[in-house]
Protein backbone atom coordinates (compact mmCIF):
# COMPACT_ATOMS: atom_id res chain seq x y z
CA UNK A 1 0.00 0.00 0.00
CA UNK A 2 1.25 3.46 -0.89
CA UNK A 3 0.28 6.30 1.44
CA UNK A 4 1.05 9.86 0.40
CA UNK A 5 1.03 12.08 3.52
CA UNK A 6 0.64 15.79 2.88
CA UNK A 7 0.97 18.22 5.77
CA UNK A 8 -1.44 21.15 5.64
CA UNK A 9 -2.42 24.03 7.89
CA UNK A 10 -5.85 25.02 9.15
CA UNK A 11 -5.59 28.03 6.86
CA UNK A 12 -4.85 26.10 3.63
CA UNK A 13 -6.47 22.70 4.03
CA UNK A 14 -9.70 23.53 2.18
CA UNK A 15 -7.76 25.05 -0.72
CA UNK A 16 -5.38 22.07 -0.94
CA UNK A 17 -8.22 19.52 -0.83
CA UNK A 18 -10.24 21.49 -3.40
CA UNK A 19 -7.29 21.43 -5.81
CA UNK A 20 -6.64 17.73 -5.17
CA UNK A 21 -10.16 16.28 -5.14
CA UNK A 22 -11.73 15.03 -8.36
CA UNK A 23 -14.88 12.95 -7.71
CA UNK A 24 -14.35 11.03 -10.96
CA UNK A 25 -10.94 9.69 -9.86
CA UNK A 26 -10.79 10.16 -6.10
CA UNK A 27 -12.87 8.76 -3.25
CA UNK A 28 -13.11 10.58 0.08
CA UNK A 29 -12.80 7.83 2.68
CA UNK A 30 -13.04 9.71 5.98
CA UNK A 31 -11.93 12.48 8.27
CA UNK A 32 -10.05 10.88 11.13
CA UNK A 33 -8.49 11.96 14.39
CA UNK A 34 -5.51 10.51 16.24
CA UNK A 35 -4.98 11.67 19.82
CA UNK A 36 -1.37 12.66 20.42
CA UNK A 37 -1.85 13.73 24.04
CA UNK A 38 -4.48 15.49 26.19
CA UNK A 39 -4.26 18.72 24.19
CA UNK A 40 -3.13 17.75 20.67
CA UNK A 41 -4.86 15.70 17.97
CA UNK A 42 -3.76 14.87 14.45
CA UNK A 43 -6.65 15.45 12.04
CA UNK A 44 -6.50 13.43 8.81
CA UNK A 45 -8.52 13.73 5.60
CA UNK A 46 -8.09 10.37 3.83
CA UNK A 47 -8.64 9.74 0.12
CA UNK A 48 -8.32 6.71 -2.18
CA UNK A 49 -7.57 6.72 -5.90
CA UNK A 50 -10.16 4.75 -7.92
CA UNK A 51 -7.58 3.71 -10.53
CA UNK A 52 -4.76 2.72 -8.15
CA UNK A 53 -6.02 0.01 -5.82
CA UNK A 54 -3.61 0.63 -2.95
CA UNK A 55 -2.83 4.32 -3.41
CA UNK A 56 -4.13 6.56 -0.61
CA UNK A 57 -3.53 10.22 0.14
CA UNK A 58 -3.74 11.65 3.64
CA UNK A 59 -3.85 15.39 4.29
CA UNK A 60 -3.03 16.04 7.95
CA UNK A 61 -2.58 18.78 10.52
CA UNK A 62 -1.89 18.69 14.27
CA UNK A 63 -4.39 20.82 16.19
CA UNK A 64 -4.76 22.02 19.75
CA UNK A 65 -8.00 21.28 21.60
CA UNK A 66 -9.23 24.89 21.18
CA UNK A 67 -8.56 25.11 17.40
CA UNK A 68 -11.43 25.18 14.92
CA UNK A 69 -11.01 22.80 11.98
CA UNK A 70 -12.39 24.12 8.68
CA UNK A 71 -15.23 22.22 7.04
CA UNK A 72 -14.80 20.61 3.61
CA UNK A 73 -18.54 20.01 3.16
CA UNK A 74 -18.78 22.59 0.36
CA UNK A 75 -16.25 20.49 -1.58
CA UNK A 76 -17.40 17.03 -0.39
CA UNK A 77 -20.94 17.09 1.08
CA UNK A 78 -20.65 13.57 2.55
CA UNK A 79 -17.81 14.77 4.79
CA UNK A 80 -20.41 16.07 7.25
CA UNK A 81 -20.73 12.63 8.86
CA UNK A 82 -16.98 12.29 9.49
CA UNK A 83 -16.76 15.87 10.69
CA UNK A 84 -19.52 15.32 13.24
CA UNK A 85 -17.83 12.12 14.40
CA UNK A 86 -14.60 14.04 15.10
CA UNK A 87 -16.61 16.61 17.08
CA UNK A 88 -18.14 13.88 19.27
CA UNK A 89 -15.18 11.53 19.61
CA UNK A 90 -12.37 14.06 20.05
CA UNK A 91 -14.12 17.20 21.30
CA UNK A 92 -12.55 19.17 18.44
CA UNK A 93 -14.70 21.91 16.92
CA UNK A 94 -15.22 21.49 13.18
CA UNK A 95 -16.79 24.47 11.43
CA UNK A 96 -20.57 24.06 10.93
CA UNK A 97 -20.58 20.52 12.40
CA UNK A 98 -22.93 19.96 15.31
CA UNK A 99 -22.19 17.80 18.32
CA UNK A 100 -24.46 14.90 19.23
CA UNK A 101 -24.38 12.53 16.27
CA UNK A 102 -22.97 9.56 18.22
CA UNK A 103 -22.96 10.56 21.88
CA UNK A 104 -25.79 11.41 24.24
CA UNK A 105 -25.28 14.17 26.80
CA UNK A 106 -24.75 11.59 29.56
CA UNK A 107 -22.15 9.62 27.55
CA UNK A 108 -18.44 9.86 28.13
CA UNK A 109 -17.40 12.99 26.27
CA UNK A 110 -14.61 12.98 23.66
CA UNK A 111 -13.82 9.30 24.35
CA UNK A 112 -11.07 9.02 21.72
CA UNK A 113 -9.18 12.13 22.82
CA UNK A 114 -6.32 12.08 25.27
CA UNK A 115 -8.56 13.80 27.82
CA UNK A 116 -11.81 11.81 28.00
CA UNK A 117 -14.32 13.37 30.41
CA UNK A 118 -17.65 12.42 31.94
Amino acid sequence: MKINKIEVTLQNVVEKITKFYDPTTTHFLTLNGVAIDETKTEIQWIFADYMKLNDNTVFYVVVDQEDVVPSIVEVIPSAIMSQREVVDMFGIEVQNSAKGLYLDEDSLQKPLSGGCTL
